[in-house]
């Protein structure tokens, strides 16, 4: 029989468990980018009696959570997807409410003062006010000297690669380059100039919550040479621990960057 542990001592042995580990990480091994696909918000809250929208909610509390172990540990870039480009066609029901959850947290990560907030995606597949809010965060961030913040919001690997793709091909019809001039410079750096996170460093780490081990799309070209960590917690759960391990795995991996 299995004897329940009151949830003062539960808490006590999870502290001191976190403090062993994140005394045994190495920080010249951490990861200067990790980019997360936050998964699992809605079972959570299923599997917890509560909406879909309270789900949303809590994972939009566990973001600043997050950002301040990255600090700790010294991450310097992290990836957040916040809304694939398959998620603007779940019902208005919906949508219309995690939108709104996101325009919340994306101003709250403007007005904290520390982080660097940048979007990545496509603006115009989002509302108006969404944009506007992604636009204002961006810029009254700009000068921060914090861990940036990719919002990933609208976005998708697949559909990051055609506006890529798009946004040099105007760029060079603009300059009179001809199309065979053009197919004669076209390389992996000239596409990476005209991704959603060009002048940034690749994700060394993605980590995905909620057990599911795919990508679904993200951050398709960046990740060519990442190293992944599928946790099986919900997004919502996700503990300090849990992060720390997912940085004690990545720290013991020999990365041959594709040899």
């Amino acid at each position: 029989m299995r004897i329940p542990y009151p949830p003062a001592l539960r808490n006590l042995v999870y502290r001191l468990y976190a403090r062993r580990v994140e005394g045994r990480l190495d920080h010249t091994q951490v990861p200067k980018h990790i980019g997360v696909i936050l998964d699992g918000n809605r079972r959570w809250a299923r599997a917890d009696g509560r909406t879909p929208e309270q789900g949303h909610q809590a994972g939009a509390a566990k973001i600043s959570e997050l950002l301040g172990w990255c600090e700790e540990t010294d991450v310097e870039v992290v990836t957040l997807w916040l809304l694939s480009t398959d998620n603007l066609d779940r019902p208005e029901v919906e949508l219309k409410p995690l939108l709104g959850i996101i325009e919340n947290t994306v101003r709250d990560l403007a007005a904290d003062g520390r982080w660097r907030v940048h979007h990545v995606g496509n603006r115009d597949l989002l509302p108006t006010a969404t944009q506007q809010v992604l636009k204002e965060s961006e810029q009254a961030t700009r000068d921060n000297t914090g861990v940036l913040v990719n919002v990933a919001v609208g976005y998708g690997g697949r559909q990051e690669i055609a506006d890529a793709v798009r946004s040099l091909l105007l760029d060079h019809a603009e300059r009179g380059t001809s199309f065979e001039e053009l197919a004669e410079i076209v390389d992996i750096d000239l596409i990476s100039e005209h991704l959603y996170t060009r002048g940034q460093p690749d994700p060394d780490l993605v980590i995905r919550t909620s057990g599911e081990q795919r990508l679904s799309g993200f951050m398709l070209w960046q990740s060519a040479h990442s190293e992944y960590y599928f946790c099986e917690v919900f997004w919502p759960a996700f503990r300090k621990v849990d992060f720390l391990r997912a940085l004690r795995d990545y720290a013991a991996r020999h990365r041959r960057y594709g040899f």
